[in-house]
């Protein structure tokens, strides 16, 4: 009997149908195409601040857009990636559940929330999540390479074999998160430790 396959996040999205590449839109021309988008590549969009609640995205690509506080509410992001993007203040949590898939590769992602979002296998690279919240989210086996992580909220979090080798910035409590199997350099322990006061000398 062959061992079960683990589940991972689907492939990050990279071929487009020519007709499919938009570039430099605002949130006006974006609601003009439609309500449902699929197999998109967005190249330098500006929706700051944009209402793109109830949008549905499927297998899309932001290449270097702006979506800093954009409204997601019931918004669907299965597996869309974003790359280079400004995404400060996104309310990820709103997003609908449903086949919910993210990938994110240098981009601005400060306070920005993710609370209680099903997100395992989450690839995070060169990204910046300073005042991010991952309370109570399920980031089991993700990814932060390269990642700062100051100020963000690990709180009842699923975290188990989740990578922060690369990461920096972070303070998690063990004792607040599960952790189990999760990996961590020697020097991002005292992230670890903060709370037990030990100090921890080279």
């Amino acid at each position: 009997m062959k061992p079960r396959r683990k589940p991972s996040l689907p492939r990050k999205p990279d071929s487009f149908p020519p007709e499919n590449v938009f570039e430099r839109w605002d949130a006006a021309q974006l609601l003009r195409h439609g309500r449902e988008f699929e197999q998109c590549h967005f190249i330098g969009a500006d929706l700051a601040g944009a209402d793109l609640g109830n949008l549905l995205f499927v297998d899309c690509l932001f290449e270097r857009c702006n979506l800093a506080s954009a409204s997601l509410a019931g918004t669907s992001l299965q597996n869309v990636a974003f790359d280079g993007c400004k995404l400060s203040g996104l309310q990820f949590t709103a997003c609908r559940d449903m086949l919910f898939g993210v990938h994110f590769d240098q981009c601005q992602l400060s306070y920005t929330s993710f609370y209680g979002r099903k997100m395992p296998y989450t690839r995070f690279s060169g990204c910046q999540l300073t005042e991010a919240d991952f309370g109570g989210a399920d980031l089991t086996e993700a990814v932060f390479q390269d990642c700062n992580l100051a100020g963000t909220t690990f709180e009842r979090t699923q975290l188990g074999g989740a990578d922060f080798t690369t990461a920096t910035g972070f303070l998690i409590d063990p004792e607040m998160n599960q952790l189990r199997k999760a990996r961590f350099s020697l020097a991002g322990l005292p992230g670890l430790l903060s709370r037990h006061e030990l100090v921890i000398e080279a």
